[in-house]
């Protein structure tokens, strides 16, 4: 079982989406069976979630492209929703870093993920 923690930056981000994106949290719910426990605990792999290869630190950090929302009708899994998120394999923990949409946001906050992996090294 894998066990999920959220960044206070990443609740912030997600609430800001949430207020448009009305189905997001029963969405992230389901992404998180869909998605995410396929990839990391049966090693299925969906073609939903990537590494970031520029991110190796402390864990590997992986972003999961194929967001299924339904608030964005039409659009499927390429609704543009994108999750950044760290996992931890040895305590089988997902941090999520960051939550944002393609349409307003390019590319994800890459100070945040650097901060996020140096705060692991000073533990």
């Amino acid at each position: 079982m894998i066990k999920y923690v959220e960044l206070p930056e990443f609740v912030k981000d997600f609430n800001r989406l949430k207020k448009k994106f009305r189905s997001l949290p029963e969405d992230f719910i389901m992404s998180k069976k869909a998605a995410l426990e396929l990839f990391h605990v049966l090693e299925i792999n969906n073609q939903s979630t990537f590494e970031m290869p520029s991110y190796r630190g402390v864990v590997p950090v992986f972003k999961l492209k194929k967001f299924a929302c339904r608030a964005l009708k039409g659009r499927g899994a390429r609704s543009g929703i994108r999750v950044t998120y760290a996992w931890d394999k040895k305590n089988g923990t997902i941090t999520f870093i960051e939550t944002y949409f393609k349409g307003t946001k390019v590319n994800e906050d890459r100070v945040r993920i650097n901060k996020y992996l140096h705060s692991l090294l000073s533990q």
